[in-house]
């Protein structure tokens, strides 16, 4: 266990959709926090990981089944505070003594209730100190099973028209269970219930980007020694700020691999080696690479089959050059903690795949190299914040997040190198626009996707037929879900008739309002 992270949270996570709101609820609390699925929290992991506090997600099992999910029962005897939450406050109750009952209305008199719910007090708790000054507060329900009978030392501090038992607690063992969710938006007060949370848990709450800075930078000296590191470079946030990271850790026994695959954003690998060659003196290997990529790339219309493509050929290019560097011990990724999350279910298993994801694949084990990965424990909010204590230009730090596979999967149907050319010059044009008006840093991501149809249209005197293209904007916090975002009708227009008369190829332009979900935010 590092100093920064003496004071840990842990997050037993039951499958909820959210469950990674609740830690990103924590970190900005400043406190510390880890979440993982309940089949893995064994005694032997709970007396290793030493939790000052233990917070159960929610879920989408029901607590009636005989096998339904549960955490061990040594969480009960290792005498810290426990919040459950939703499916959490269920196998609490019921762990303990108490009886959950179905949807329907059962002798607790509680419903199924989903969506906005209106709280009223029932008692005072330090859980909810802050609410109900002004009377019942909105929180957010999403549940079929209920409480129907408290387990023995409860008692209930809150209630809505169809949870009579919404918050109850044992405040004598500080256990505490709630039947909403406070870590969605829709919940107003319920960072002040997390603020709670961690006050009763006795929480210093030191967690701080300059405090991960000073001992990641111990971290990583104590791990490598004097061993060589190979960092891929994409020149997106997350590997901009781990290569400058290890780089002030280790300095030149860092060197940097940027494959340049031709689907890159306009000026984007000049800017890359501008930065890390040059700015920060960075051992950098550039290698343009795009014939090899766009070549083999040509006429595919398949969007996995074109993800394939491109990670294949990245392993090989990269293991090229990765191997004329003698002596070396790690490989480098910009690694997120929600990369972390994501790569297993709370099932245990895999977690279902939406799309194939760009990466280094199977180089460590085949080069016989370790991974060095100093951002796993972040979110991007936080290695942003992280970006800026290193002191990376604002323009790479705020860059709006970049496929892997690049402008590839941003061509529905077949690739040519054409497209590719329209769709960067297109692309390039909505970016200026919305740096012009300002709206850089309120969108999360955005682009341009050149459409697999030709439509025709009349430029001066003359019939055209060219290609369409979709404009699309999202708002978000972490990408998870996402909003389009409201651009007024003088932005689109303008930004429409620039596309149209500065680049080639396109004749007509269209606007994405779609969500995610039910859409992704990338066309492919």
């Amino acid at each position: 266990m590092t100093e920064y992270t003496r004071e840990r949270l842990l997050i037993i996570d039951f499958g909820s959709q959210v469950t990674q709101l609740i830690a990103r609820r924590l970190r900005e609390l400043r406190v510390y926090c880890e979440i993982h699925p309940y089949q893995n929290v064994t005694d032997t992991f709970l007396a290793s990981f030493k939790p000052q506090a233990v917070i159960f997600s929610g879920g989408p099992n029901t607590v009636t089944n005989p096998s339904h999910p549960r955490p061990p029962k040594e969480i009960y005897e290792i005498n810290v505070p426990i919040l459950g939450i939703c499916y959490g406050q269920q196998v609490m109750i019921q762990d303990l003594g108490g009886k959950i009952d179905g949807g329907k209305i059962s002798g607790g008199g509680g419903t199924a209730e989903f969506g906005r719910a209106l709280l009223q007090q029932r008692g005072d708790l330090d859980l909810l100190a802050g609410w109900f000054d002004e009377g019942p507060e909105q929180v957010w329900m999403s549940h079929g099973d209920h409480v129907a009978e408290l387990a023995p030392g409860f008692d209930v501090f809150a209630a809505s028209k169809n949870a009579p038992f919404a918050v109850v607690a044992n405040t004598n063992r500080k256990f505490f269970a709630i039947q909403f969710h406070p870590e969605v938006y829709h919940t107003p007060k319920g960072k002040e219930l997390f603020t709670n949370f961690i006050r009763i848990s006795g929480f210093s709450q030191t967690w701080s980007m300059d405090n991960f800075h000073t001992k990641a930078l111990d971290h990583i000296r104590e791990q490598v020694g004097k061993k060589k590191v190979i960092c891929g470079l994409s020149g997106g946030v997350d590997s901009s700020v781990a290569a400058v990271l290890i780089h002030k850790a280790i300095g030149d026994q860092l060197t940097c691999i940027f494959v340049d695959h031709g689907l890159l954003r306009a000026n984007e690998a000049r800017d890359v080696v501008e930065m890390f060659r040059d700015h920060y003196n960075i051992p950098l290997i550039h290698t343009d690479e795009s014939e090899l990529f766009l070549s083999t790339l040509e006429n595919q219309s398949d969007p996995e089959t074109k993800r394939k493509i491109i990670g294949r050929l990245f392993v090989d290019v990269f293991q090229r050059y990765a191997s004329e560097i003698p002596d070396a011990a790690f490989l480098a990724q910009g690694t997120l903690y929600p990369d972390i999350i994501e790569s297993i279910s709370h099932s245990g298993g895999p977690s279902e795949t939406i799309k194939s994801h760009h990466n280094v694949g199977g180089l460590p084990k085949e080069m016989g190299l370790r991974l060095l990965e100093p951002l796993r424990e972040l979110f991007k909010d936080e290695v942003r914040e992280l970006g800026r204590e290193l002191g990376l230009p604002k323009p790479f730090i705020a860059r709006h997040p970049f496929p892997g596979p690049g402008l590839a999967i941003r061509v529905p149907g077949k690739i040519t190198r054409t497209k590719i050319e329209i769709l960067r010059a297109a692309d390039a044009i909505f970016i200026d626009q919305i740096t012009k008006y300002d709206l850089y840093d309120k969108i999360w991501q955005a682009f341009v996707v050149i459409l697999p149809v030709r439509t025709v249209g009349v430029m001066g005197d003359g019939r055209t037929y060219d290609f369409a293209c979709s404009l699309r904007a999202v708002t978000s916090v972490d990408g998870m879900t996402a909003d389009y975002f409201p651009f007024t009708h003088e932005f689109l227009s303008e930004t429409s008739t620039r596309i149209i008369n500065e680049v080639q190829g396109i004749n007509r332009v269209t606007y994405d309002i779609t969500s995610k979900p039910p859409s992704t935010i990338e066309w492919e």
